[in-house]
């Protein structure tokens, strides 16, 4: 017969995680000054930003001339509109970018690709592997609105697609559909990613601690976080334009800012950084077997 106090003992260890993890009042001031800083450090690192993120704009170029070539012009705005699901865990070399500015370092391009080597990489890996369904199921629905509003036929050229999405009541129902559904989608990814990936890279929390505690955080300021996603997507939009070169400051911007959100939602613990690696001590082998013991050692 089970012991009912030892299943009691044995959830204890989810409860003390999730409690390492407070979350905090946050207001409207504060997105503002995240913002700001997220500003500052682009302004900072401005070179080691504008190439890490050139990748995004040429993403959206070769993507809107797949969805030309194939006259699949449907999937375009989804396609734009989809780089939000992904966001949180294309910006991981900013949030490192970012923490380093912030213990007083001169970050650089290669510290950037040093969030490969967290101990928690495994686990963003992940989760961002999660947003990537995330973002295909996104398309697929898209898709199936677009052929029930429209049927199989595809658009004969680009000013056909607009004629039928913004001059007629099947794509005026459509934009109102797609918009609420990708809503949903949006409001999914926020819930669960707002500060998880930065969590993860700076306290080696699980991936199921981080997306429980981004939850959390969305619920206890509701407000300020609605506020924020609504903020995220107005300059992705505006990032897109002209030909996604916007997104080259866009995104490190919105990068940068999220983790001093980040800093702000979740209460800062007295913790050590990452250790620094210690330098090997060059061993000879003429001071075998002297070397095996203390008092021979020259580096005790």
């Amino acid at each position: 017969m089970s012991n009912p106090a030892s299943s009691h003992v044995n959830s204890m260890p989810l409860e003390s995680d999730l409690s390492k993890y407070n979350v905090q009042k946050i207001s409207m001031d504060d997105l503002r000054d995240a913002l700001r800083l997220g500003w500052n450090d682009f302004k900072a690192v401005p070179t080691h930003a504008i190439l890490l993120a050139l990748i995004y704009p040429v993403l959206g170029i070769v993507l809107a001339r797949t969805v030309l070539g194939y006259s699949i012009l449907p999937l375009l705005f989804p396609l734009a509109a989809g780089f939000a699901l992904l966001g949180p865990f294309a910006a991981l070399g900013f949030y490192d970018l970012s923490r380093r500015r912030e213990r007083g370092e001169a970050p650089t391009a290669s510290h950037a690709l040093g969030v490969l080597r967290s101990p928690s990489i495994a686990a963003m890996a992940a989760f961002g592997v999660a947003l990537l369904v995330l973002f295909l199921v996104w398309l697929a629905a898209a898709q199936s609105i677009y052929s029930a509003t429209f049927g199989y036929a595809p658009a004969s050229s680009f000013p056909d697609f607009f004629n039928r999405v913004l001059t007629t009541s099947e794509g005026h129902r459509l934009i109102v559909m797609g918009c609420g559904v990708g809503f949903l989608f949006a409001l999914v990814a926020l819930c669960v990613s707002v500060v998880s990936f930065p969590l993860m890279l700076d306290r080696h929390a699980s991936a199921t601690d981080a997306m429980l505690t981004s939850v959390r955080a969305v619920v206890q300021n509701p407000v300020p976080m609605a506020a924020w996603g609504l903020i995220v997507a107005i300059l992705l939009i505006a990032g897109t334009v002209p030909f996604f070169l916007g997104l080259t400051v866009a995104i490190p911007v919105l990068g940068h800012a999220t983790w001093h959100l980040y800093r702000k939602v979740i209460e800062p613990v007295a913790m050590p950084y990452d250790p620094p690696v210690q330098a090997k001590v060059q061993r000879y082998a003429a001071d075998f077997p002297v070397n095996l013991f203390s008092w021979g050692r020259k580096d005790r």
